[in-house]
């Protein structure tokens, strides 16, 4: 199994280790995480979510390969609306956005400024370019998906048949309010 990973919040104190390879390497363009990436950057402090093209930077893990050591006591979520199926969690020490957590998700999509410079793994495809109006400025260096793929759907399948069809429950101490004009 190859190594495992450090990452930690922009000032240190909620840190984490990932165990292994990642499930894939993705950049998406859906409306919700544009959305939430502009007001999480809007957060004092915060890291930039989204990236020049708007997309955000993630990285799906196994949950089960996601262990937090120290700061989970900063961990708080964010929902875009009060019955989201999505939570996206923030180290509030910080205000450094950490993952994209689905409601029953057995990953997490863990978010790409977590990585240090020149150790984020290299992006595999982009998805969800199907809900901007014109995707044609999007580079050709990897698939720029309308939708998720199938092959997108078959890692997150191999994995959670790896996990014995488990999906982990990431605990956070609770919740933060961006209000849609924050942004």
């Amino acid at each position: 199994m190859p190594p495992n990973h450090h990452l930690a919040c922009a000032c240190g104190e909620t840190r984490l280790i990932l165990q292994g390879s990642p499930i894939t390497s993705t950049e998406c363009y859906c409306d919700s995480c544009r959305a939430a990436g502009a007001r999480l950057e809007h957060l004092p402090r915060a890291r930039p979510v989204l990236d020049r093209r708007g997309g955000t930077r993630f990285v799906l893990y196994r949950k089960d390969r996601v262990a937090f050591t120290a700061g989970a006591d900063q961990l708080k979520e964010f929902r875009l609306t009060a019955n989201a199926g999505t939570r996206r969690v923030i180290a509030t020490c910080c205000n450094t956005p950490m993952f994209l957590d689905f409601k029953g998700g057995h990953w997490l999509s863990l978010y790409g400024g977590l990585w240090p410079d020149r150790t984020l793994p290299a992006l595999e495809m982009r998805t969800m370019t199907g809900d901007l109006a014109d995707a044609s400025f999007l580079p050709d260096d990897v698939p720029n998906l309308r939708n998720q793929s199938m092959s997108f759907f078959s890692k997150l399948l191999k994995a959670w048949i790896a996990m014995g069809f488990r999906s982990p429950r990431i605990p956070v101490a609770g919740e933060i309010n961006l209000p849609p004009g924050n942004a």
